[in-house]
C-alpha cells in the first residue's frame, strides 16, 4: 500500500495512457494531422509558427521501431503527452497543497497558534489531486488532443511543466529556480506561442514573492539572459533545415525576412483583434461550451474549488484567476473557427479549482461520514462522470474516413494527373502524409489553390515537382515578384497581383494538360468558377469523375469507373465528416447528370442508387430522380 501511495501519480498517469489508448486515431484525422505527421517523420518545416521542438522529438520518436504505422506512432506519441501533462498537473497541485499557506486575515480565525499553513491529511490530499486531475484527463478538448498528432498535445504537457517550476520556484528559497521557470518557458515558446498566456501566473507568484525592486528585476533580466538563447538555439532548426530544402518547407524560412514572417505567423495575424463582434462570438461560444468540457458536475465543483481558495489563500486564487481571465480574453480575439485548442490552459486553472472543490467536499463528507473509507468509492463515481460523458466526443478510435477519401481521390485519377483543390482539412493536409510518409501514389501532383497566394509555395513546388513547376516558370516568377510587397506591408497593386494569380492558375491547367491530366476540387468548382474568379478557356470542359471534376479540351463523352469505392464512416460524425458525406454525394449525382445528358440512363442510375444506399439523408432533386425513372 505504500508503495502504491508512492507513486499513485505516476500509476495515475499510466492508466490515463491505457485509457487514452483505446481512443486513439488508427489514421489521419482533419485539418493539420497529416501535414504535421509528415513534417516530423521527413524533418520538415511545418506551418506557422514552425514549431521545431514538436518537429525534432516526433522525428526522434517515429524513428523508434515500434512496428506501429507512423501515423499511429505520431498519434501515441500525442497520447503520452497528454498523459504525463495529468502527472506534472498533479505533482503541481500537491505541491500546492503541501505549502499551502492562509490569507493572513484567516490565520485568527483558523486557530490561535502563530501558524499560517492548513494541514491537509495525506489521503485528503492524494485523493483530491488525482479527482481534479481525472477530470482533466476526461474533459473533452484536453481528451481529444490525445488521439491525434498535434502540437497542442505537447503544449499541454509543457503548461503543466511551466506551472510546475512555478509553483517550485514560489514556494522556494533559492533563487535559482526561477531560472528553472525561466527554461521552462523556453520549451514553451519553442513549441506554441500560447505559452504566453501562462506568464501572469508567473508574473502574478513572482512579484508576491520577490516583491517589486531593482533585485526583482535583476532576477528577472538574468533569467531572459540565461533563457533566450536556449530558445534562438532551438528556432535555428528552421533555417538550417530551409537551407536543405525538405520536402515541407512551409514559409521556406531561408533568411531573415522570411524566417521573422514564419516565426512571428504573420499569415495568421488578420484574424488576431479582427473585431469586438468576433470576440463576442469567441466569447459566447467559450461560454456556451464550457459545460460539456467538464460535465455540470465538475463546473459546480470548480466553482466551489474557487469560493475555497478566495477564502483560504489569495494569492493563488489572484494568480490563477488572473491568469484564467487573461487567458480567455486574450484567446476570444482570435477569429478562428477551430479555437477550442487556444483555450486549454483555461480548462488546465479551472481543473485546479476543481482539486480545491474536492478538498472541500472531503472536508465536509469527512465531518458528516462515520468513516473516511466512503469518501473514495463516492470521489471514483463522480471522477467517472466525464468520462463516460465525454468518450464519444473525444475517441477517434474509428476515423479511417480522412484515409479512405484521400485515398480514393488519388486512386481515381490517372498517372501523373495534376490535382488543383483547396481542400486542406479534408483532403490535401491528409495527402502530404500518404504521399510522402507511406508513398501511396506519389506521382500524382497536388496543388492547394490558397496556397499558390504564398511566396515561398512555388519554392516548394518546384523541389517536388519540378516538371509542372518549369512549365509554369514564368507565370510563378511574376506573381513571386507582385505578392513580395504585399508580404512586406509595403504598398502593391491589387490589380496586378489578382492577375497574376489567375495566370499562375489558369496555366497551370493549359500548359501541363498535354501532358497530363488535370483535375479540380469540387470547391473550386462551385466557389471560385461560379463567382468568376477562376475561368478557363473556351474550349475546355469539366466532366465529374469520382469526387473530382477532370479537365478536357473535348465535347465528347468520358467515362469514368462506376462507385465501387468503399467509404468507412465513423458512428459519431463532425462538420469535417459531414463535408466529405455532402461533397461525395453531390458528385456522385452530377456525374449522374453528366450520364443523363449523354442518355446513359442505366449508368445514371447506379449512380443515383449509390447515394441512396450510402447517403439517403442527401436531398435529390426529384426532377433528376424522374428523368431516369427513379
Amino acid at each position: 500500500m505504500k508503495l502504491i501511495k508512492e507513486n499513485i501519480f505516476l500509476l495515475s498517469t499510466l492508466l490515463v495512457l491505457v485509457l487514452y489508448s483505446f481512443t486513439l486515431a488508427p489514421s489521419v484525422v482533419q485539418i493539420d494531422s497529416g501535414e504535421l505527421a509528415t513534417v516530423q517523420y521527413t524533418l520538415g518545416i511545418a506551418h506557422p509558427t514552425g514549431y521545431p521542438l514538436f518537429t525534432i522529438i516526433g522525428y526522434l520518436f517515429l524513428n523508434i521501431p515500434l512496428g506501429l504505422r507512423k501515423i499511429t506512432q505520431a498519434n501515441l506519441l500525442a497520447a503520452i503527452w497528454c498523459s504525463f501533462s495529468i502527472y506534472f498537473f498533479a505533482k503541481a497541485v500537491y505541491l500546492l497543497m503541501n505549502n499551502y499557506n492562509l490569507n493572513k486575515k484567516d490565520q485568527v480565525k483558523k486557530n490561535k497558534k502563530s501558524v499560517n499553513q492548513i494541514s491537509f491529511s495525506d489521503d485528503q490530499k492524494l485523493i483530491s489531486v488525482i479527482a481534479g486531475s481525472f477530470f482533466l484527463a476526461f474533459s473533452k478538448t484536453f481528451w481529444l488532443q490525445s488521439t491525434s498528432v498535434e502540437v497542442y498535445s505537447l503544449q499541454t504537457f509543457l503548461f503543466s511543466i511551466i506551472i510546475y517550476f512555478i509553483l517550485r520556484a514560489y514556494f522556494s528559497k533559492e533563487i535559482k529556480n526561477w531560472f528553472y521557470v525561466g527554461l521552462s518557458f523556453v520549451l514553451g515558446f519553442a513549441n506554441h506561442m500560447t505559452t504566453l498566456l501562462v506568464i501572469p501566473f508567473a508574473a502574478t507568484l513572482f512579484f508576491y514573492k520577490e516583491k517589486f525592486s531593482s533585485n526583482s528585476i535583476k532576477i528577472i533580466v538574468k533569467t531572459i539572459l540565461i533563457s533566450l538563447p536556449f530558445l534562438i538555439i532551438i528556432y535555428f532548426y528552421l533555417p538550417i533545415r530551409a537551407i536543405q530544402n525538405p520536402i515541407m518547407n512551409w514559409g521556406n524560412p531561408i533568411n531573415f525576412e522570411n524566417f521573422w514572417r514564419h516565426f512571428t505567423g504573420k499569415q495568421y495575424q488578420v484574424w488576431m483583434f479582427a473585431s469586438l463582434d468576433a470576440a463576442k462570438k469567441q466569447l459566447g461560444y467559450y461560454l456556451s461550451n464550457f459545460p460539456s468540457e467538464f460535465t455540470f458536475v465538475g463546473l459546480i465543483i470548480g466553482v466551489i474549488g474557487l469560493i475555497y481558495l478566495s477564502k483560504t489563500n489569495r494569492n493563488i486564487f489572484i494568480a490563477t484567476l488572473f491568469t484564467f481571465l487573461f487567458s480567455v480574453l486574450y484567446t476570444i480575439n482570435y477569429d478562428i473557427v477551430d479555437i477550442d485548442s487556444y483555450f486549454l490552459l483555461s480548462y488546465l486553472i479551472f481543473s485546479i479549482w476543481i482539486v480545491f472543490g474536492f478538498v472541500y467536499l472531503y472536508e465536509k463528507l469527512s465531518k458528516r461520514l462515520r468513516n473516511n473509507n466512503y469518501i473514495i468509492p463516492i470521489f471514483v463515481l463522480v471522477i467517472f462522470i466525464p468520462f463516460v460523458t465525454n468518450k464519444n466526443n473525444a475517441s477517434q478510435n474509428d476515423i479511417y474516413i480522412f484515409e479512405d477519401y484521400t485515398k480514393t481521390i488519388l486512386n481515381g485519377v490517372e498517372k501523373n494527373s495534376i490535382i488543383l483543390s483547396y481542400q486542406w482539412d479534408y483532403f490535401i493536409s491528409a495527402s502530404y502524409y500518404f504521399q510522402y510518409v507511406e508513398n501511396f501514389r506519389k506521382d500524382v501532383v497536388v496543388i492547394d489553390k490558397e496556397l499558390l497566394r504564398r511566396s515561398w509555395y512555388y519554392n516548394q513546388i518546384k523541389r517536388n515537382h519540378s516538371e509542372v513547376f518549369n512549365k509554369i516558370k514564368n507565370e510563378a516568377e511574376n506573381f513571386v515578384e507582385s505578392v513580395k510587397p504585399f508580404e512586406r506591408n509595403e504598398n502593391y497593386n491589387a490589380n496586378i497581383l489578382e492577375q497574376n494569380y489567375q495566370a499562375v492558375m489558369t496555366n497551370l491547367i493549359t500548359k501541363n494538360i498535354d501532358e497530363r491530366n488535370c483535375y479540380l476540387g469540387l470547391e473550386l468548382v462551385q466557389n471560385e468558377m461560379q463567382r468568376g474568379e477562376f475561368n478557363l478557356p473556351q474550349d475546355y470542359s469539366l466532366v465529374p469523375v469520382n469526387f473530382l471534376f477532370k479537365v478536357v479540351k473535348s465535347k465528347n463523352y468520358v467515362e469514368a469507373p462506376l462507385p465501387n469505392f468503399k467509404l468507412r464512416f465513423p458512428k459519431e460524425s463532425n462538420k469535417y465528416i459531414e463535408f466529405i458525406r455532402t461533397s461525395v454525394a453531390t458528385m456522385l449525382v452530377y456525374r449522374a447528370v453528366y450520364e443523363i445528358q449523354f442518355n446513359k440512363i442505366e449508368r445514371a442510375k447506379i449512380y443515383l442508387e449509390k447515394v441512396r444506399k450510402e447517403f439517403p439523408e442527401f436531398n435529390i432533386p426529384s426532377e433528376i430522380l424522374n428523368s431516369v425513372g427513379m
